[in-house]
């Protein structure tokens, strides 16, 4: 996959958990979660855009790391939601669970690689 597939995966992801957030109740809780999960997969989104300039493979390793941190933010975040029965379908929230922990899965192995490639100069 090229890393600009990856970042126009993780901008449909963001924009579908936004749409998600907005459809949120209105209630204290509803509020919490919109505010919390908007900030953390725009977040993960943005690190991930910035890690592709990153100035070395150490710093685009650490922008990669705060990426997913936010994303497993994010992954909580909604299956608190799915289990708070809101008004969104289950399938849509389920997809969405499924292709945040893809997400992390993909980001995990790209640490992997770069720490790898970072020991193994060639």
């Amino acid at each position: 996959m090229k890393s600009f597939d990856l970042d126009e995966r993780m901008i449909e992801f963001s924009i579908k958990v936004i749409h998600l957030t907005e459809n949120l109740p209105k209630s204290n809780t509803g509020i919490y979660f919109s505010d919390q999960l908007m900030r953390s997969v725009s977040s993960a989104v943005l690190n991930y855009s910035e890690a592709q300039s990153a100035e070395s493979r150490r710093d685009f390793i650490h922008k990669v790391k705060v990426s997913l941190k936010e994303l497993r933010e994010t992954f909580a975040g909604l299956r608190i939601i799915e289990r708070l029965n809101n008004k969104q379908s289950p399938e849509d929230i389920s997809y969405l669970i499924e292709e945040n922990n893809e997400l992390i899965s993909i980001l995990v192995k790209s640490v992997k690689t770069a720490r790898k490639n970072m020991n193994n100069p060639q």
